[in-house]
């Protein structure tokens, strides 16, 4: 058996799934190797070496960037190439992308087995009855499907995947890389207790919202206030900083910019808890993270992992990531001597051990043995 795992570029979490499913695919005298659109994007400027891994890793572009590909060439060489390595079965992830939607054309015409890489639900944005119909369509073409938890389970099988056939684990990182036994001896990148968030800077992560969030708790803690650090970069940096500057929070709110995964490691283990605000969200891979990272965190009720992630209470809260009140009512009570973090930190770090590596390749090998036999 030859598999191919299908993503549009592989970064850091892409990383680990891989190597994890080609040790576990060993067991099963089945190859795996990845295959990537693009060795660069723009949206996504991670800086990974893939000559030393241990599995193969084949770009359809390696010269230039995602976004500078011409559509139609992009589309000959990735069909081209997989008539070079004619895998078995493709794991593919999502179908939005004309080139996912190529590869599973070519998994259809040559008779393979398809299984779809899927983390979307049914609420993470709006929805119109023609496109799901359509929607539903391409998905009962897949003969199996790994995602990331039960809200995205719920939404395949409401578009007319057998349930039988969607198995879990698709949204996971490297765990170990984050653990706070590695990280702790990082020197602390603030001389004073912060809160932490890691984004795109663009609408849906609902940064704003956040600041103005951030601002009003200031008022109330006071000189007890944790300062704010957001790691990231984007379309809306410029209208972030006016309106720090407007809030008078330039002292307090930190922009280090786009980190290297390694760059983000010191902040992560010194911050005091992480939150993520958004108002769209698939799943949101930083909250793994930020768990595997030992951190409590806050967690927008719209994001695809606050379902399977977040314990009320106990490894941190959800809230609606429209009411300003809950958020700041939260950011103060984690202030507060309310709560144990450290024990809630532990609650995090031993949740996310379950959505681990590991558990993506176990729910693999399943997805592509039930695809065979079905």
């Amino acid at each position: 058996m030859n598999i191919a795992i299908f993503f549009t570029n592989y970064g850091p979490y892409h990383l680990a799934r891989l190597e994890a499913a080609y040790n576990k695919f060993k067991d099963q005298e089945w190859e795996i190797f990845g295959l990537e659109l693009t060795r660069t994007e723009e949206e996504y400027p991670w800086q990974i070496q893939v000559e030393k891994f241990p599995c193969k890793i084949i770009s359809v572009i390696k010269d230039y960037p995602l976004e500078k590909a011409k559509f139609i060439p992009l589309l000959y060489k990735l069909i081209l190439l997989l008539n070079q390595t004619s895998p078995d079965a493709v794991a593919i992830s999502g179908y939005a992308r004309p080139s996912m939607l190529s590869a599973l054309l070519w998994c259809f015409w040559h008779r393979k087995p398809a299984i779809l890489l899927s983390e979307t639900t049914e609420y993470d944005e709006p929805r119109s009855w023609w496109k799901e119909k359509i929607k539903s369509w391409l998905v009962k073409r897949y003969q199996a499907a790994l995602v990331g938890g039960q809200p995205q389970k719920r939404y395949l099988i409401k578009l007319g995947m057998p349930a039988d056939a969607i198995f879990l684990g698709y949204d996971v990182v490297g765990n170990h890389v984050f653990h706070p036994e590695r990280i702790k001896y990082l020197p602390s990148p603030l001389n004073r207790p912060f809160f932490l968030a890691i984004n795109r800077f663009v609408p849906k992560k609902n940064l704003p919202f956040l600041l103005s969030a951030y601002a009003a708790y200031r008022q109330v803690a006071g000189a007890k206030a944790c300062d704010l650090v957001l790691c990231g970069d984007g379309e809306l940096r410029l209208q972030l900083e006016e309106q720090i500057i407007t809030q008078r929070l330039k002292d307090y709110i930190h922009l280090p910019g786009f980190l290297q995964q390694e760059q983000i490691l010191p902040y992560l283990a010194h911050a005091n808890c992480f939150i993520h605000a958004s108002i769209q969200e698939q799943w949101g891979l930083v909250v793994n993270e930020a768990m595997a990272a030992g951190l409590p965190v806050l967690v927008s009720n719209r994001c695809g992992c606050y379902e399977d992630l977040i314990i009320e209470g106990v490894n941190g809260f959800g809230f609606d990531p429209e009411n300003l009140e809950e958020l700041i009512t939260l950011m103060l009570k984690i202030n507060s001597a309310k709560f144990d973090l450290q024990l809630m930190g532990k609650a995090s770090l031993e949740h996310i051990q379950n959505f681990s590596p590991a558990y993506f390749a176990n729910g693999l090998i399943q997805a592509i043995e039930y695809a065979l036999t079905h």
